[in-house]
């Protein structure tokens, strides 16, 4: 969740404003389900559109228990018996004592995928209240009981409602299968397996085999290093193929910088991170608050949760391609998302005595007291 207006929306839409998401979810063009905290104040959620409902995942994550004490079972019995309802209601139900209770109970719910909100605001104030690592806002405290309560309480509040008619295991498979298609172009198992579908890569298996043997997609060794049971669309390979023999302009000297739990990000799932050997300080994640960046798709550089760490990776050894990737951290300052850059430590060791130093001050970066940092242009 503290990435998609971040990250992961502003990389795809040029101009974001919150208020764009805001208008499809008031429209009922998308919404959203909580699918699993990561710690107090963040989860993983799914986006789901009209039409496509058939895709929204069932039943508790893995590893979530559904919550059943009296708060919990007061909560989502209000809902059930009277519907979307307004926080000042929910907090009357659930008998707390404090807004943080109550805000506690009902995000335990939302992260067991039970209970759900019209609007993407609470999601949002969780994210502010996170930002005091980031550079935008320090996090507080809920604030007292209003008429419209804390902000990570606005909107109304409903139990996620399963399908009138559900579909049966092959429908749902089958349309899975298209969407993993269209999501990732070449499908793998690796890839599935980043997905968190139910039953895994063997559940998909028979109707991507089923979908070959009709001519609507084909099979083969497109990618290499990624295993034998590769399933693409034709426009896939189309645009695989003119990467191959350079006839597109777009794919020559590109600079990416993706959220490392960004889904465009294939490294930690569909592939391996870069690695130099057993000498490597320690594996990499797609964690919430991270960054890599890409030169020509290939992972560079690893900026590790809080902004102060950098970690190189092999691509990194030639010196024009570092430089180019340290340049692309500036998009972190540029829109905004943080304040000022400040390194500290280079593949765990202090920034001062790393041989990447050179290559950061080539990059804009400035030797300060407390690092290497990276702040926004002034002037015009």
């Amino acid at each position: 969740a503290s990435v998609l207006e971040r990250d992961v929306l502003p990389a795809r839409i040029p101009g974001y404003q919150p208020r764009l998401l805001d208008e499809l979810g008031a429209l009922g063009e998308v919404a959203w389900v909580g699918r699993g905290s990561l710690g107090r104040d963040d989860g993983r959620i799914a986006l789901v559109r009209p039409g496509r409902e058939i895709l929204l995942p069932t039943g508790t994550p893995d590893g979530v228990v559904s919550p059943g004490e009296p708060r919990h079972v007061a909560l989502r019995e209000h809902l059930a018996a009277r519907g979307a309802s307004f926080y000042r209601e929910l907090f009357a139900v659930a008998r707390g004592n404090s807004d943080r209770e109550v805000l506690d109970a009902l995000w335990d719910l939302v992260w067991a995928g039970e209970v759900t909100n019209d609007t993407f605001a609470p999601l949002r104030a969780l994210r502010w209240k996170r930002a005091g690592s980031g550079g935008r806002r320090t996090a507080g405290r809920p604030g007292r009981l209003t008429a419209l309560g804390p902000p990570e309480a606005a909107g109304r509040w409903s139990l996620v409602r399963p399908e009138a008619n559900p579909a049966k295991p092959t429908e749902r498979f089958h349309a899975q299968s298209l969407a993993l298609l269209e999501r990732h172009g070449v499908l793998t198992r690796e890839a599935v397996a980043t997905e968190g579908i139910d039953g895994g890569f063997a559940a998909v298996y028979p109707v991507l085999r089923s979908m070959e043997d009709a001519g609507r997609i084909r099979r083969g060794y497109f990618v290499d290093g990624l295993g034998a049971a590769q399933f693409a669309l034709a426009g896939a390979l189309d645009r695989l193929r003119a990467v191959r023999d350079g006839a597109d302009p777009a794919a020559a000297g590109a600079v990416h910088l993706l959220a490392a739990a960004d889904p465009a990000n294939p490294y930690g799932g569909a592939l391996a991170w870069p690695r130099r050997g057993e000498t490597d300080r320690r594996p990499l994640q797609r964690a919430a608050g991270a960054y890599v960046v890409l030169v020509d798709g290939i992972a560079t550089l690893y900026l590790e949760r809080g902004g102060t760490t950098l970690q190189t990776l092999p691509a990194a050894d030639d010196p024009a391609v570092a430089v180019v990737a340290a340049r692309g951290l500036r998009a972190l300052v540029d829109d905004g998302r943080v304040r000022e850059l400040v390194i500290r430590k280079v593949d765990g060791e202090p920034v001062a005595a790393s041989p990447f130093r050179p290559v950061l001050l080539d990059a804009d970066f400035v030797a300060g007291y407390r690092g290497l940092v990276l702040a926004q242009h002034r002037g015009g």
